[in-house]
């Protein structure tokens, strides 16, 4: 063998264990995910697939340079404060959550970063500064805030009920970010000559005591806001919004699906797909104190005329034209 060919061969051995080594040493990070939910939820399944393939589309794959530490509270807050205290302790890189979510993974940490891939009013419940500093350690993506989200969702009921004159509205005390849509809620009625009546629960387990409360109330309609626990609970509020035969606007299409009247929000799924580009910046180095937190541009009106139907409710020819799904 001649000089050049045995360096060559050399040079191509000892590069070989360096690349190998190089390959299996790249860095894994690990990113917790934190629900408010129970983890047999086919709907969080559905948003948490969505953030796994933004997170792939970014070149993040689980086993390779990714570990997805799931956390899940079975939609008890109580449960989600020790599960933020838990992946902090477990020393993630990140934490993704929504809701309430993110002010109790707060709580538990101001160094880790925190990506929310929902919330209602992070300024209104003071997770962050401003939507274009947050300045802490929160970033993600907003659900939108004040009278434009919230309070739009008894304009919908009015159009579909033109005879509202009373809204019941759920209003779990536990969650600071509830009280906020309350009170756009209420804001909303003094406009629109419509009374709101507080629906008021701790925790999943008083739903139904609080639904049954408001009967003696005779309401004409029912606000469901964004709120981890009534969500958990949605087919106990469906049955009982048809059993008394109560128009009722969700905050999540899914609800609408599975026999709720309308709903108004953005996608969620297109919420959680986007967290990952958030993940992606921070784990290259950005702050999220410099991350300007995302607002929706689409909102998404569903409704269901099985269930309008079946409530004897005929809905209005221009609210169908402007739905973007209709459920028949």
């Amino acid at each position: 063998m001649n000089r050049r060919a045995f360096v060559t061969g050399l040079g191509a051995v000892l590069a070989a264990p360096r690349a190998a080594e190089a390959q299996h040493t790249e860095k894994v990070f690990s990113i917790g995910v934190l629900i408010n939910a129970p983890a047999s939820s086919p709907v969080f399944a559905r948003r948490i697939e969505a953030f796994r393939r933004g997170l792939h589309d970014l070149d993040y794959v689980e086993g390779r340079n990714l570990a997805l530490e799931y956390r899940w509270s079975g939609g008890t807050e109580d449960r989600l404060s020790e599960l933020a205290a838990e992946l902090v302790h477990h020393k993630v890189d990140l934490i993704v959550t929504h809701s309430v979510g993110g002010l109790l993974a707060k709580r538990a940490t101001t160094i880790v970063p925190i990506v929310m891939a929902s919330m209602l009013d992070p300024v209104g419940a003071g997770l962050v500064a401003s939507l274009a500093r947050p300045g802490g350690n929160v970033t993600g993506l907003s659900l939108g805030t004040g009278e434009g989200f919230a309070g739009k969702w008894l304009h919908l009921l009015k159009e579909a009920v033109p005879k509202l004159s009373r809204a019941a509205v759920l209003w779990n005390r536990a969650n600071p970010v509830v009280a906020l849509q309350v009170n756009a809620l209420e804001a909303a009625g003094k406009m629109l000559g419509v009374g709101v009546e507080r629906l008021e629960f701790r925790g999943a387990d008083q739903i139904e005591a609080a639904l049954s409360a408001s009967t003696a109330k005779h309401p004409d309609g029912l606000v469901v806001p964004n709120d981890a626990a009534a969500f958990v609970q949605r087919q106990l509020v469906i049955a009982f919004a048809a059993r008394n035969r109560l128009p009722t606007i969700y905050p999540t299409g899914e609800t609408v699906e599975i026999g709720g009247l309308m709903s108004y929000a953005p996608s969620q799924i297109d919420s959680w797909r986007r967290a990952a580009t958030y993940v992606d910046k921070i784990l290259k180095g950005a702050k999220p104190a410099d991350l300007p937190i995302e607002q929706p541009t689409k909102f998404e009106l569903v409704i269901n005329l099985k269930t309008a139907k079946a409530l004897g409710l005929t809905i209005p020819p221009s609210l169908l034209l402007r739905a973007d799904q209709v459920i028949e």
